[in-house]
């Protein structure tokens, strides 16, 4: 029973793990794509567009399988409103990318935890009490984990390792052209506080509606004709539509793959499963497995900085994570009072 519930506990935390590690190669490829020319509206479209019709066979499935509740109104709107957040991440996300580079998309992202954060104490889905230990573990750790990552970021410090592995991504394709840093940098902030917001807004729509598959399918659906449209005003040469075997085609069946079918879908689950908060804490992560894959595929080096700033990404999770443990036992020992004081009465 011990080990069960400690693989039911574990699983999440790996499940998130392996989103970060995935959304490193997508953001990789994504700028690889988008510098052989490919616009940034069409790679969104066409890869979204591919993921949605790879959902639709899961969606289906589920849906003969499950008796699934019924669909309102209010509950359509909510996935068009998921769609546009969504999609607006990716927009703002992917043209900023486009004038700067994956690392700094990287370091940017440990703003979504600082955002969820925030937007989540306005609207009371996480509580302060800063006489609590468990709220003060919480915010203390959520502050520790983003210091962490911009320690990655800023401080470089003496080599320690070098890469060793040399692509020839790393020669030319992700070498930022059109490059204005302030502009990449407003947008890709722009995208991370959509995210945030996106973030907050599918774990409440979880909560109320728990088919995650189908909650995943629509608002992927909705946002993808968002995009599309805008996309159709933005983009109207033919020839920008034009997809030929490369790169960008590798980018667009790996996103479909892993940002659509995959990613969203254990995303959502973790929502269910830990909360906004939990999974917005994992994108400082991104930082260090960004620092990681770089070392091993684009042969970089990994400097002191790194290692520190892991260190204390590390403290911040963890210390945020004993928070949250804190929190689930005292209220699984108020609402075990209140059952036994009910059964008395």
């Amino acid at each position: 029973m011990g080990l069960k519930s400690g693989l039911k506990e574990a699983a999440p935390f790996a499940a998130m793990v392996v989103v970060e590690w995935g959304e490193v190669g997508m953001v990789t490829l994504a700028k690889a794509a988008l510098n052989t020319g490919i616009s940034t509206f069409v790679y969104l479209v066409y890869y979204n567009s591919l993921g949605v019709v790879l959902l639709f066979p899961l969606f289906i499935f589920r849906t003969y399988r499950k008796k699934q509740h019924p669909l309102s109104l209010a509950l359509l709107f909510r996935f068009f409103l998921l769609g546009l957040f969504g999609r607006g991440f990716l927009m703002f996300g992917y043209i900023g990318l486009k004038y700067s580079s994956p690392a700094l998309a990287a370091s940017l992202a440990n703003l979504v935890p600082v955002f969820t954060f925030l937007i989540a104490i306005i609207f009371r889905m996480e509580k302060i009490d800063m006489r609590s230990p468990s709220s003060l573990a919480k915010s203390l750790g959520t502050v520790v984990a983003v210091f962490g990552a911009f320690v990655v970021t800023l401080y470089k410090g003496p080599p320690i390792i070098s890469g060793t592995f040399h692509s020839s991504l790393h020669s030319q394709a992700l070498v930022p052209q059109n490059s204005n840093w302030a502009l990449g940098g407003l947008l890709l902030t722009i995208g991370f506080f959509s995210a945030a917001i996106w973030i907050i807004l599918q774990a409440e729509t979880v909560k109320q509606y728990p088919e995650k598959v189908t909650v995943v399918f629509f608002f992927m659906l909705f946002g993808t004709m968002q995009c599309a449209f805008i996309s159709s005003i933005v983009e109207r040469t033919p020839s920008s539509w034009t997809l030929r075997p490369g790169i960008a085609m590798i980018a667009i069946i790996y996103s479909a793959i892993f940002g659509v079918v995959l990613r969203f879908n254990i995303v959502t689950w973790c929502l269910h499963e830990k909360g906004p908060l939990f999974v917005a804490l994992f994108k400082p992560l991104g930082m260090v497995i960004a620092v990681i894959a770089g070392l091993v595929f684009l042969d970089d080096t990994l400097h002191l900085g790194s290692v520190i700033g892991a260190a204390i990404i590390a403290i911040g999770f963890y210390t945020v994570m004993w928070g949250q443990a804190k929190e689930r036992k005292t209220w699984s020992q108020a609402t075990l009072v209140d059952e036994n004081l009910r059964t008395k009465i």
